[in-house]
């Protein structure tokens, strides 16, 4: 059984900066992709970065690349996500997920989800 638990989510001002963290447990191995969606009130869970381990290859959404940086400690099974230069349309509930067999863009093809932390942008 995998366990996956984001932290690190809270409220920031416009440009400011902010970490979330994502371990997992139970079973979590090097060539995992975890990813990172987000969902803000009335919209579909969209994608923002995935870490493919297989290939060690980063993706991101184009809202956020340039500003948003990935990244995993494999052996704590731990998934970063540096937000910098955060906009109020960054303000969403943040989610951790995990698959295997490679990256994927759709929420639909992960297996394992957390819980979720709240981002919020405001001034």
């Amino acid at each position: 059984q995998v366990h996956v638990a984001e932290s690190g989510g809270g409220l920031v001002q416009p440009g400011e900066s902010l970490r979330l963290s994502c371990a997992a447990s139970g079973s979590i191995f090097s060539d995992a992709a975890m990813a990172w969606f987000r969902q803000a009130p009335g919209n579909a869970r969209e994608f923002v970065a995935v870490d493919d381990g297989r290939i060690g290859s980063t993706y991101y959404a184009d809202s956020v690349k340039g500003r948003f940086t990935i990244s995993r400690d494999n052996p704590r099974d731990t998934v970063y996500l540096q937000m910098n230069s955060l906009k109020p349309e960054d303000t969403a509930v943040y989610y951790c997920a995990v698959k295997w067999g490679g990256s994927a863009f759709t929420a639909s093809q992960y297996e394992y989800w957390g819980q979720g932390t709240q981002v919020t942008v405001s001034s």
